[in-house]
């Protein structure tokens, strides 16, 4: 990067020329903060040097050869004379010898640095390119002709004027006002001497004239709220360790992979010791998991959010983890260790909407620049939020750039993306009159479709082996579809459709279990259109919904027994799994984020035992292919037994093309002896699970390990099994051959 250059011609009257003075109107914009174009009047100058430094004593320029011209004080800040820059080479490179009443600095002046962002730079933004937002946005440590400092660029195409402010300058807009860039409507300007830990915004002038002070956009740092200020990032690369994991992870995020998330908030899993939170989790929570059979964990979103009672739903800093966890560089060791550990990182996502927190997004230089202005559009009636203009190519841009940044810097391993259903419709959670329809007429939101091809799109060419999960509540089709055949290309999508109609079955009472047998097995109608998550997620505990233990009936022994048989239904059914911290201990009361797991309920046999049985089925699941190798292949799965509604007992085949696993589930508190269950082969199955046993705090019945089929036709099958059912239990038989 080169310097301005400047016109050794210019000082041929006299040896040291000094900069034209300044008439009264460029003086007071100069001094209010108002000067639109800086450059114009600061820096070098006909050979000479003017400097705006309010509160200086002094200022000196010190030539490269290290001859030095005190400049004249012209008041109020204002420093200018000759400084003997029309010599040859001297235009290039001089620092100013600033003496402050407390302090002396010597720094490179920012007014001496031509223009930073190249023309290709400026067409990719202008385009929405992701990689010229990620490459080229926000306050990074750079180093230009040899001189250290930061480079910085904003998108504000509407602003007046955009400052940086920050703990280098006392926050005072008046210091390093920025050049337009007017093909990109970026503002840019390297401030030298600025280093990793400085605190900044940019103090954005508006057409009114207006000043708001904004947290930077693509800041990957920020303070611990409630302050509000960005921070610059080290630039130096984490040291990884876990190439071994990035080579081989595409194999575990297959179609045919035995996928159990363990979703948690970061916040609330364990209570703070005092240290670094993600240093913390480190130690613990990948040890926790693995040791439970987990393969992932999931982190509810970590992106910084000024309130925490959004539990990070409500996100303002796409690029900077929130820092009431720590550093980035913690976040980065944090992945590195659930990676050394064998565990997947996925982080939630939110690109549906954001916060109108003044510091943020919202009416960013004046206009709605990244939400939309109608707020028809707009404004999210469900969360009292914004929503992002998806039909703006740089918003686009920002957004696409912020998924990649968490997977290629972060070596996260996949995003679930919030509420996507919200994103794809104009009138979602709006009555008539409420919403505006697409250019067709319609309710579909074309932006938003078009912006999630895109996104789900540039995951697969430039991180092809990263997950990309939707929480979709609707039938919108093909969202797991590529999307080269008009789907939008997720990976997964949460089954909520099996999670509302399951746990609607389970809080009936057993005895009226059999009017609503179809709410469990209605999953299997449309189990293949996708591909699954089985979601148990933090949104069924909280805001009064209960725990997963009490949103079961009965006495407390009926609702452990009710909940075990649930597990081992779910992780029987087609589909990769989630838990939400807390249900593998069957936490009693709802979910609070402001507290931590009740991990003394371990103390509780029942209680262990369910943890036992949790981390028994993740196992299973793994360990057996029937189980996991053909979740999104309809040959995998057969039902046995279907419609038997007055006993409420279903049994269903897993299988993998070998093995086959038999899953038989009684949902009523009476136990079944002699139940017969037809199998398509003859000989020993073996009972591998059985949510019923003692060591999982049931009762102990069961059939003694094993089953022998006979010769006796039933449910299509020439041979069966006659099975003890323990009451509100599900069984696993594998077949053995003998």
């Amino acid at each position: 990067m080169s310097r301005r250059n400047h016109d050794p011609r210019a000082s041929a009257a006299s040896p040291h020329p000094a900069p034209a003075a300044l008439d009264a109107a460029q003086r007071a914009a100069l001094l209010t903060g108002a000067h639109d174009d800086p450059f114009a009047v600061l820096g070098p100058h006909d050979g000479g040097v003017r400097a705006l430094l309010p509160g200086a004593r002094s200022v000196t320029v010190v030539a490269p050869d290290g001859a030095r011209f005190p400049l004249a004080d012209e008041g109020d800040g204002l420093f200018s004379g000759p400084a003997g820059l029309a010599r040859a080479g001297a235009g290039h490179s001089y620092q100013l010898d600033i003496e402050w009443p407390d302090a002396r600095q010597r720094v490179a002046d920012a007014y001496a640095f031509g223009p930073l962002l190249p023309a290709e730079a400026l067409q990719g933004l202008r385009d929405g390119d992701w990689r010229a937002a990620l490459a080229w946005l926000g306050v990074r440590p750079a180093s230009v002709d040899g001189v250290d400092g930061v480079r910085c660029a904003v998108w504000a195409p509407n602003a007046r004027r955009v400052a940086l402010v920050g703990d280098f300058n006392s926050w005072d807009p008046r210091r390093h006002g920025m050049r337009l860039r007017h093909e990109a409507g970026v503002w840019e300007l390297f401030v030298p001497g600025v280093a990793a830990g400085a605190r900044y915004k940019f103090a954005i002038t508006d057409a009114t004239g207006a000043v708001r002070f904004k947290a930077d956009p693509h800041a990957r740092r920020a303070e611990p709220p409630p302050a509000t200020a960005s921070i610059v990032d080290a630039a130096a690369p984490y040291p990884w360790t876990d190439d071994d994991w990035m080579r081989a992870r595409g194999e575990r995020h297959a179609p045919g992979a035995p996928i159990a998330i363990y979703e948690v908030h970061a916040g609330s899993w364990l209570a703070p010791d005092g240290g670094c939170p993600w240093r913390q989790l480190a130690d613990k929570l990948p040890a926790y998991a693995a040791s439970m059979g987990f393969s992932h964990i999931e982190l509810m979103p970590i992106m910084e959010h000024p309130f925490g009672g959004s539990w990070g739903y409500q996100p303002l800093g796409l690029f900077a983890p929130s820092a009431r966890f720590g550093p980035p560089a913690a976040f980065a060791h944090f992945v590195d260790r659930c990676h050394a550990a064998g565990i997947g990182v996925i982080l939630d996502w939110v690109p549906a909407h954001f916060p109108d927190d003044a510091h943020g997004l919202a009416r960013f230089d004046g206009t709605a620049l990244y939400e939309y202005d109608d707020p028809r559009e707009g404004y999210h009636p469900d969360w009292h939020t914004l929503v992002y203009n998806l039909g703006r190519t740089e918003v686009r841009g920002f957004m696409i750039a912020s998924a990649l940044h968490w997977l290629r810097r972060f070596h996260v391993d996949g995003l679930r993306v919030d509420a996507v259903a919200s994103m794809l419709y104009r009138d979602y959670s709006r009555r008539p009159g409420e919403w505006i329809p697409n250019r067709h007429g319609g309710r579909e939101n074309l932006e938003a479709v078009d912006f999630l091809r895109g996104l789900n799109q540039a995951v697969r060419d430039e991180v092809p082996d990263a997950m990309m999960i939707a929480e979709e509540s609707t039938a919108w089709p093909g969202v797991t579809a590529p999307v080269a055949d008009g789907g939008l290309g997720f990976h997964y999508k949460w089954n909520m459709g099996w999670m509302h109609d399951t746990l609607r079955y389970l809080a009936e009472d057993p005895v009226h279990r059999k009017y609503h047998h179809g709410e469990l097995t209605f999953s299997m109608v449309y189990a293949y259109a996708e591909r699954y998550v089985l979601p148990l997620s933090h949104d069924e505990v909280v805001h009064g919904k209960g725990s997963l233990l009490n949103k079961m009936p009965g006495d407390v022994t009926a609702r452990f027994a009710n909940l075990r048989a649930y597990l081992g239904y779910m992780w029987a059914h087609p589909g990769k799994k989630l838990l939400f911290m807390g249900g593998e201990i069957a936490q009693a009361a709802e979910w609070n984020h402001d507290a931590p797991l009740d991990w003394n309920l371990l103390d509780d046999p029942a209680r262990k035992g369910m943890q036992r049985l949790v981390g028994d089925l993740n196992r299973l699941y793994r360990s057996q292919p029937a189980l996991h190798a053909r979740d999104a292949d309809p040959a995998g799965f057969a039902w046995v037994v279907l419609d038997d509604a007055d006993n409420s007992v279903v049994a269903f085949l897993r299988t993998d093309g070998a093995a086959q696993v038999l899953a038989v589930s009684n949902f009523t508190p009476v136990a079944r002896a002699a139940y017969r269950v037809g199998v398509p082969l003859g000989g020993r199955w073996d009972e591998i699970l059985n949510t019923d046993a003692g060591s999982y705090g049931g009762t102990g019945a069961g059939n003694l390990g094993r089953a022998q089929a006979r010769a006796e036709p039933a449910h299509g099958h020439a041979q069966s099994l006659l099975l003890t059912l323990p009451p509100l239990s599900t069984l696993y038989f594998l077949h053995r051959d003998e």
